[in-house]
């Protein structure tokens, strides 16, 4: 049994269920009696609520987040400590990833409608990066879609927080680096043109049903990122509008003075 269903944190957040766990923390599914609403709470793991440094960089990070407010967006409520528990409160999505909607629909969506997610994740990044913010990790799986057809990009921060804990390419990067930026590749300082980029491949796949590079590691993966060219995706699904084809793949440049400001 999870020590924390059941709990009540900060008389406020009834802990009710799992609905499931990333690399540093555990999503809960919870009701906030104040306002007598269903929520999310994302707690710390053991392992990095015992460091001090981390857990100071979790409440920063978090506390930026919380700034942001727009309908791409996945809100952040809340962000508090409760005895052991380091947590932050977010907005209850009823939906699926992006991912699990493109495997449902065979791997890739038509033009239009990668065009319609692809806007939307476009105006997410667009509101973070004015407020000074970026995702470092956009990927499928880390946008939502709702059961009305919007998305919302989650996990703002998260990848900030991650990077300061370790250098490597964990297994927690496996499923990311096919859609890290060169720069990112390189352990080059990155900036909001590191989304851009990301927010390149991931269109590129919703349009294709594949990713630009691919390999049998990480390693080789990051490299490809860095010196190799992807297929046009034309090329693969002749019937995407040249203009369509045109934006991917200048959003996925590899120089990043040629990518979207």
């Amino acid at each position: 049994m999870d020590k924390y269903i059941g709990r009540l944190l900060d008389n406020r957040y009834e802990i009710l269920d799992v609905i499931g766990t990333g690399g540093m923390a555990v999503v809960y599914r919870a009701r906030c009696h104040r306002l007598n609403r269903l929520v999310a709470i994302k707690i710390l793991k053991e392992e990095y609520s015992q460091d001090e440094e981390f857990r100071r960089r979790f409440h920063a990070e978090s506390q930026a987040v919380a700034m942001l407010n727009h309908p791409n967006i996945v809100n952040v409520y809340d962000v508090s400590t409760n005895g052991d528990a380091d947590y932050i409160v977010m907005e209850l999505v009823d939906g699926i990833t992006l991912k699990q909607y493109m495997e449902r629909r065979g791997g890739y969506l038509n033009w239009k409608e990668s065009l319609h997610f692809a806007m939307q994740i476009a105006k997410a990044l667009e509101h973070a990066h004015n407020q000074g913010i970026v995702h470092r990790d956009i990927k499928p799986h880390n946008v939502m879609i709702l059961k009305n057809g919007s998305a919302k990009v989650t996990d703002f921060g998260i990848a900030r927080i991650m990077s300061a804990a370790q250098n490597t390419l964990t297994q927690e990067a496996l499923g990311s680096v096919h859609y890290i930026s060169p720069e990112q590749a390189r352990g080059s300082h990155i900036d909001a043109r590191a989304d851009i980029y990301s927010a390149g491949v991931v269109l590129y796949e919703m349009l294709t049903g594949r990713l630009p590079f691919d390999g049998d590691s990480p390693v080789s993966v990051a490299i490809q990122h860095i010196s190799a060219k992807p297929m046009s995706p034309r090329e693969l699904i002749p019937d995407i509008p040249l203009g369509l084809e045109e934006i991917t793949m200048k959003a996925m440049a590899s120089r990043i003075d040629q990518r979207y400001m």
